[in-house]
């Protein structure tokens, strides 16, 4: 007896036991009880039987039919209404069965993608990768997944993840069902991160806290800039960073502007773990959650010491002479204002002296430039030799220097003696064999001095009359000095 017999014939035993149960429990008298114990009447109680049994027997197969229909209902509503787009494909890709999900990602009624080909719907691209993947599905019995860009019928495309898995059909060729769900937001949320990642990984230190500033996780930058790792700062604050550079007002300041704009960008000096103190470029942004509630603070910064001293480096020499690091023109002038403006204040006499090398530019055009450039800087540490710390000693450019001396005397001939003193002390200096790359050269100098008191004359005339002074030494002779007078 088959498996199927043998639930058959259990069925029938049981279904004949209530049936019998069902008879015996009817209400009959002795005297029917009697006649149902004779032959005739053991055919009638067979036939009652019977009835009973074919009776429960429809009972029960509309009890299993309801249950049948309700069931096809629920596969129809949960295969129909599913969130997830199901389709069935032919041995040769055609789509045989769609749901109602799958209708709506494809962007067609369902009565017209039956018979399409589902390759129609994949973007150009991606078409032989998916005709590999449907004729190795077909071959495989267990699930096989593949991500695609799906092209709906409004020529709008997005990313599909796709379960594919053959079956079996009675007297037919296997098809290929098919699960598959838009993946576009997950794809662009992962481009998204990637992107967050490589710019977290950048050439700027990052910082991301808490709301309370607790330190959640740094990048490496962070660690190259300020020397610490990430062990070491997570779960710390950056105030573990503070210089000490600022005072309370800043950092209130810098918090206000956060709290009203969810901003703040400027300079900020802090300290590296090896106590070095450097100046960084700093912009921290508040992050609100859903709520509008601030959930986490990004920092970025830059370590911005190489361009605090390009900048200082800059602004140097536009005040200072490249070559010799002597104030320039502009730094002189600035100077010789305040000495008259001193003179002033104080009613004391102070001296410019111009100083030209004599025969310099036989040097440059025999020798060369940079025999030139070694003379003017030992020229240069000779002048500030010469002087008092509080006297300014400049160059205009070529062979020409200038030396201002302040706060002489109150009385005009001794501190014209003492401008003198000077003078001859840098004509004697000046006035030798210098040693340079590859040769010896005897240099001199002429000095031409200009007398100033208060404000009777500009920088610029004072200037003019030392230059007009220092002609006329080289006409007298050169390697002399001579003093300013108006008949000049």
């Amino acid at each position: 007896m088959s498996e199927k017999q043998h639930d058959s014939w259990q069925l029938d035993h049981r279904l004949r036991k209530r049936a019998e149960a069902k008879l015996a429990s009817l209400q009959l008298t002795d005297a029917e009880r009697q006649r149902l114990m004779q032959p005739s009447d053991e055919i009638l109680h067979e036939l009652q039987v019977h009835q009973i049994q074919l009776e429960m027997q429809n009972e029960e197969l509309r009890r299993l039919q309801l249950e049948l229909e309700e069931s096809r209902d629920r596969y129809i509503d949960l295969y129909e209404f599913a969130p997830i787009g199901y389709l069935t494909l032919t041995e040769k890709g055609l789509i045989n069965e769609v749901n109602l999900m799958g209708s709506t990602l494809l962007g067609l009624e369902h009565n017209k993608l039956i018979r399409q080909r589902f390759a129609n719907f994949i973007v150009r691209e991606d078409k032989d990768r998916w005709q590999s993947h449907f004729q190795y599905s077909k071959q495989q019995r267990n699930k096989q997944t593949i991500e695609l860009r799906l092209c709906r019928a409004d020529d709008t495309h997005f990313y599909a993840y796709l379960d594919c898995l053959a079956v079996e059909v009675s007297n037919a060729p296997p098809m290929l069902r098919i699960a598959f769900t838009d993946i576009t937001q997950l794809k662009i949320a992962e481009q998204q991160l990637h992107i967050a990642a490589v710019v977290f990984e950048s050439q700027e230190g990052m910082v991301i806290t808490d709301n309370q500033t607790v330190i959640l996780r740094v990048n490496q930058t962070f660690t190259q800039i300020t020397g610490y790792t990430a062990e070491e700062v997570i779960g710390m604050t950056p105030k573990i960073l503070k210089s000490g550079h600022h005072d309370a007002h800043f950092y209130q300041t810098m918090w206000d502007s956060i709290k009203h704009t969810g901003t703040w960008k400027g300079e900020i000096w802090n300290r590296r773990k090896n106590g070095e103190v450097y100046p960084e470029y700093l912009i921290i942004t508040a992050v609100q959650d859903n709520n509008g509630l601030i959930s986490h603070y990004v920092a970025t910064f830059d370590d911005i010491t190489a361009i605090k001293l390009a900048a200082d480096e800059i602004e140097h020499y536009a005040f200072y002479d490249p070559l010799t690091d002597l104030p320039n023109r502009r730094q002189l002038l600035t100077r010789l204002n305040q000495a008259l403006a001193s003179s002033t204040r104080h009613d004391k006499v102070g001296a410019v002296l111009f100083i030209d090398l004599d025969n310099f530019k036989v040097l440059n055009d025999t020798h060369g430039h940079h025999q030139g450039d070694l003379l003017l800087k030992q020229v240069a540490q000779h002048l500030i030799d010469c002087t008092r710390e509080e006297d300014t000693v400049a160059r205009l450019g070529g062979d020409e220097f200038v030396v201002i001396l302040e706060d002489l005397s109150t009385d005009i001939k001794a501190a014209t003696n003492e401008a003198r003193t000077v003078s001859e002390k840098i004509l004697v200096t000046l006035n030798q064999t210098y040693s340079l790359y590859d040769c010896e050269h005897d240099s001199s100098s002429s000095i031409g001095v200009a007398m100033f008191r208060d404000n009777q004359n500009s920088a610029e005339k004072l200037l003019r009359q030392a230059d007009i002074a220092m002609y006329q030494a080289k006409a007298n002779g050169r390697n002399s000095l001579c003093f300013f007078d108006p008949t000049m």
